[in-house]
């Protein structure tokens, strides 16, 4: 019994100082993204694009910034696309409404941001910043995976 209640005392000690370990403030996210990413500004302005292109249902913006060709998973299938017009084509296959949601509703704060881009929802779009040429001196932000 005593063995119980200190095991129990342990995990509620783990347990009280866990959120801490996990918040962040909109600020924290942005620092983040710019220490790891660089161009903060330009994911931003990506962020309100895509969230504006998703509350009023603007499928030509989402697909003028992918980067392609793209790997969507899908309906539990991989699909390849080559292109914005593809993209287009087959917009409500290839980007569910769990998906669009999490871009249209997605707070900054509750961004997931990792070496290999920012991701929004639980990872359903991630965007990251990608080099325009061999230097890497100019970049630009664009999708680079969609998991529905």
């Amino acid at each position: 019994m005593l063995r119980l209640a200190s095991l129990t005392l342990a995990l509620f000690a783990v347990l009280a100082a866990a959120p801490a370990a996990f918040a962040q403030s909109e600020e924290d996210v942005m620092a983040s993204i710019e220490n790891i990413h660089g161009d903060s500004e330009g994911f931003f302005e990506l962020f309100g694009l895509l969230q504006d292109a998703m509350m009023f249902g603007d499928p030509t913006t989402i697909a003028a910034n992918v980067t392609y060709p793209i790997t969507i998973a899908a309906n539990g299938e991989s699909y390849e696309v080559a292109s914005e017009q593809d993209m287009l084509d087959n917009f409500d296959t290839l980007i569910s409404t769990n998906a669009q949601e999490a871009i249209r509703t997605q707070d900054v704060a509750d961004l997931i941001v990792t070496s290999e881009g920012v991701g929004f929802g639980d990872g359903q779009v991630w965007v990251s910043n990608i080099c325009a040429d061999d230097s890497c001196t100019e970049t630009h932000w664009g999708i680079t995976a969609i998991n529905n």
